[in-house]
C-alpha cells in the first residue's frame, strides 16, 4: 500500500531541493507552452509541453499542500501556491483556447516592440 505520510515527509525534508528545481522548471516550461503557441505550432507540438508543464505545477501545488497539511501557513507557500497555480491555469489556457492566447501574445509583443522603438 502506498504511504502518504512518508511522501510528504521527503516533500519537506527535501523543501529547499524540490523548490529550486520545480520553480525555474514551471517557470520555463510555461514560457516554452507560450512560445509554442504564440508561433502558432500544430497541436503535436504544443500537447507535450502542456502535458510536463501542467505535471510539473501539479507538482508545485501537491508540495505546497504538503506545508499546508502539517500546519505551516507563510508567505513563501502562499507565493509557491500562486506561482503554481497561475502556470497551471496559463497550461489550461493554452490547451482549451490557443487563439486567444495566441492574440494576446501577439499585441503584448507589438506593444512592446513599439515601447523599444523596434517598430514604428
Amino acid at each position: 500500500m502506498f504511504d502518504f505520510h512518508h511522501l510528504g515527509e521527503f516533500s519537506r525534508l527535501n523543501c529547499a531541493a524540490i523548490c529550486a528545481f520545480l520553480v525555474p522548471a514551471n517557470l520555463l516550461a510555461t514560457l516554452q507552452t507560450m512560445i509554442l503557441v504564440g508561433l502558432n505550432r500544430p497541436l503535436v507540438q504544443l500537447v507535450p509541453s502542456i502535458i510536463v508543464a501542467t505535471v510539473l505545477a501539479a507538482l508545485m501545488i501537491l508540495h505546497v499542500f504538503t506545508w499546508f497539511a502539517i500546519g505551516v501557513v507563510m508567505l513563501p507557500t502562499y507565493i509557491l501556491l500562486a506561482l503554481g497555480s497561475v502556470c497551471l491555469t496559463v497550461n489550461f489556457w493554452a490547451m482549451l483556447n490557443q487563439t486567444s492566447m495566441r492574440q494576446l501574445l501577439r499585441e503584448v509583443w507589438l506593444l512592446a516592440s513599439r515601447s523599444l522603438g523596434w517598430v514604428k
